[in-house]
């Protein structure tokens, strides 16, 4: 009689985001229908990714930029020079942060057809809908990129480096907080209205529309260094230099310490923020199907 020393393992147990690496394709699978699910009977299409980032941009830049005087101009020597690029370039990675987080946190909740008929790995739920806000995010940089270039772009290979660091930052931040939420809006429906206030706070809580010096010259250097421990602020920092300030003499600077601390503290911060949703995610999973 041969005998085997394989564990037994109980059914359902999730390995975690290795999961998803093992079950690759169906994240495929997930992305494509995701997207086609959100276009059928669209008329327009992917094409909506250009439409409301580009409405978006002009509502602010003409509130902010030209009614409140942001835009640098011969007769406003204290705006910021290419405001509009300032402006975008900020909107773009924010654009991307809020719609992965809302959609990853609707996630679970909205496919609870399909995980109460079969056992699949759940964090590909979340995981996939900040991959299809990564589609969404690719089309709007290459506007970013095209009105860089007629700006007279010039970017070293340290701020292309630091653009795709923010990239990260906001993807394992995104990540992390859509498998928290994503797992606690399945027990508690009032998560939704929680993360719709907390994605309209963070548009605000970082210098999307402002410059980081106004934070400063107004908060003082200790509340300053509590806002730059938000690492969309980073995130958004790291892109402003990396796609803003090329374009200009580069006399306005970026935050002190920027690359050399808030970088990789705000990365520290994103993992930390990745483990903990995860953990919470694996935690709460086991009751998925019987609270949908």
């Amino acid at each position: 009689m041969t005998q085997t020393n394989d564990e037994l393992v109980r059914p359902g147990v999730s390995g975690g985001l290795a999961d998803i690496v093992r079950a690759r394709f169906l994240l495929k699978l997930l992305v494509r229908k995701e997207l086609k699910v959100r276009y059928r009977g669209s008329v327009l299409g992917l094409m909506w990714s250009y439409i409301k980032p580009g409405v978006q941009f002009l509502v602010f830049y003409v509130a902010l930029g030209v009614f409140m005087g942001l835009e640098q101009s011969p007769t406003n020597k204290s705006g910021l020079p290419n405001y509009a690029i300032y402006l975008f370039s900020g909107i773009v990675l924010i654009n991307f942060f809020t719609e992965a987080l809302g959609n990853a946190s609707r996630s679970i909740v909205g496919n609870g057809g399909l995980i109460k008929k079969i056992y699949l790995p759940r964090q590909l739920f979340p995981v996939a809908s900040v991959w299809v806000s990564a589609v969404h995010f690719f089309p709007q940089l290459l506007i970013l990129l095209a009105a860089c270039f007629f700006s007279g772009w010039h970017p070293s290979l340290l701020q292309l480096a630091a653009a795709a660091i923010g990239f990260i930052i906001v993807t394992l931040l995104a990540t992390g907080l859509g498998l928290l939420f994503g797992a606690a809006n399945v027990y508690f429906r009032d998560s939704e209205n929680f993360v719709d206030m907390l994605l309209m706070v963070a548009t605000w809580a970082s210098p999307v529309m402002y410059s980081w010096t106004m934070v400063h010259n107004k908060l003082g250097e200790s509340w300053f260094t509590l806002y730059q421990l938000n690492p969309i602020t980073v995130a958004v920092e790291t892109f402003h230099y990396a796609f803003w300030l090329p374009t200009t003499d580069e006399s306005a600077g970026i935050p002190p310490n920027l690359l050399s601390i808030w970088v990789p503290v705000a990365l520290i911060v994103s993992a930390g923020v990745l483990i903990w949703g995860q953990l919470t995610f694996r935690r709460l999973e086991g009751r998925f199907a019987q609270e949908l």
